[in-house]
């Protein structure tokens, strides 16, 4: 498979089950115990999916998420015991792509590591057929490449999963409670603030963009043909 993940948790229960766990599936594991250690390994050899412990000595995963996500758009899963919505709010609006609380079962884990490496993985078929222009939004769906006004942006996978679904469907209302269940999935059962605050980091990174909030309802890009 030859897909490398980064965990960083200091219980070295959850260590070596979550590490059994996605061996057993074919990933290659490594294993650390704080940010500082993640820090340096980010900065030798970047694994291609990092799961965060939120609490944790020195940096907590909060702030290393953060510090991943200003330089890549790698996905990140974060775990923690804490079960308040606001942390889940918080760790998916510094970028994170997926939350799980404690306790976990290792196999909800693993199934969702492996929805996330297939959403960030590029799709095989012809260039011009993925090639999606709405206004001055280009994307190029084999590439996983979004540009803005011509230039290139770094999103994040659920960026722009959702990003996708409204330029496939312009003009299109989407309900805050359809947009959960497409971008997150049929197992997410936290708050749909999460889907406001997705919302929020689009139009902060693409400002202009005409993504509209349907009130009481949800959000739609509006597009016409006479814009372009």
């Amino acid at each position: 498979m030859g897909q490398t993940i980064g965990i960083v948790e200091d219980d070295p229960n959850i260590q070596n089950i979550v590490s059994a766990f996605l061996k057993k599936e074919g990933y290659d594991v490594i294993v650390l115990d704080s940010a500082e250690a993640g820090t340096a390994l980010w900065e030798t050899n970047p694994p291609d999916m990092w799961i965060l412990d939120i609490m944790l000595p020195g940096m907590n995963g909060y702030e290393f998420c953060k510090q991943i996500r200003n330089e890549s758009d790698v996905p990140i899963i974060m775990i923690s015991a804490k079960d308040e919505e606001i942390d889940k709010i918080l760790g998916l609006e510094l970028g994170g792509d997926d939350y799980l609380t404690k306790p976990f079962s290792p196999r909800e884990l693993v199934a969702r590591v492996k929805r996330l490496f297939k959403r960030s993985q590029p799709s095989t078929g012809n260039i011009e057929q993925d090639k999606l222009h709405v206004g001055s939004l280009l994307i190029y769906k084999q590439e996983r490449r979004v540009f803005w006004e011509g230039e290139e942006q770094e999103i994040t996978t659920k960026e722009y999963d959702m990003l996708l679904l409204f330029a496939e469907h312009v003009n299109r209302a989407f309900s805050r409670e359809e947009l959960l269940l497409r971008i997150w999935g049929e197992d997410y059962f936290g708050s749909d603030r999460a889907v406001d605050d997705l919302v929020k980091r689009l139009r902060k990174k693409f400002s202009n963009m005409p993504l509209e909030t349907v009130w009481g309802f949800g959000y739609r890009l509006r597009h016409s043909e006479e814009a372009q």
